[in-house]
């Protein structure tokens, strides 16, 4: 579920390693991805994701097929299912062109079956300097309206890596109302780079059953809001975006074209 999505204009598959990495707070970790293949990323910044091919560290096959085409669910399906890769789509955190890299951000989280933990939270705690993945550009929807005053931009912890991005990156006259939902007061950040005016409200989960996002969407509904038009970009757990959404319309008469919403994933369900 998303709004329209701006796609590259070329796009190709990326053979990448892993340059670095680094944990910025307990539920959160950057691996660094580099190789001469970045120079054939079509840089769009803001929420820009790909889809990320990479070997599950609990596979026990002695060697993982990486896609080569943007036809990879057909080169997918001619491997034997040992050899087939894992595939999560994540967005770009940071570009890094000087060094032929870029950074990913990714959610540690646990899956719903105890003392487990998902594919992507695996490979991220494990990965070291020389992994190598594949990565295909998938594009952005991050969009504002011509005329917006300022910016709501709200989302739960698969969100905060776009989120961040597009704080950075957003013209300086455009100041962001953020509402930003994390799993704990220890994965709030201290170093944002965002327009003057911009406030940045951090919602840290007390209950660790609760479902991602439902503090987020909550918070909105009751928040005072700053007057005259607005451009809102929310992603995250499904239910957060398309409630977001549903407010903003039903109940702030925005319009729907003011609106980029995206569902990342479905709470209990694994998603691409």
């Amino acid at each position: 579920m998303a709004s329209r999505i701006q796609r590259p204009r070329k796009r190709r598959m990326l053979s990448l390693t892993v340059q670095e990495s680094e944990q910025p707070s307990p539920h959160f970790m950057t691996v660094t991805l580099g190789g001469e293949d970045v120079q054939h990323l079509e840089w769009a910044g803001f929420d820009q994701a790909g889809r990320l091919f990479f070997a599950d560290p609990n596979d026990d096959a002695t060697e993982v097929f990486l896609p080569s085409s943007e036809r990879w669910i057909l080169q997918l399906t001619l491997q034997a299912g040992k050899q087939r890769p894992r595939v999560r789509t994540y967005s770009i955190r940071r570009f890094r062109p000087e060094a032929s890299a870029f950074d990913i951000e990714i959610s540690l989280h646990a899956d719903d079956s105890p003392g487990s933990v998902g594919p992507g939270t695996r490979w991220a705690r494990t990965a070291e300097p020389g992994t190598r993945v594949a990565f295909l550009d998938e594009g952005h929807s991050y969009t504002p309206a011509p005329g917006a005053a300022w910016q709501l931009l709200v989302g739960d912890e698969s969100a905060l890596p776009a989120i961040l991005a597009i704080l950075e990156q957003s013209a300086a006259n455009l100041p962001a109302e953020v509402f930003l939902e994390v799993p704990s007061s220890d994965d709030i950040r201290s170093d944002i780079t965002a327009p003057a005016g911009s406030i940045v409200h951090w919602l840290p989960r007390t209950d660790a059953s609760a479902k991602p996002g439902a503090l987020a969407l909550d918070a909105v509904k009751t928040a005072r809001l700053p007057e005259g038009h607005f451009y809102t970009f929310t992603a995250g757990e499904t239910s957060l975006a398309t409630g977001i959404r549903r407010h903003l319309v039903g109940e702030r008469s925005v319009a729907k074209s003011d609106i980029a919403f995206r569902g990342y994933f479905s709470h209990g369900r694994a998603s691409l």
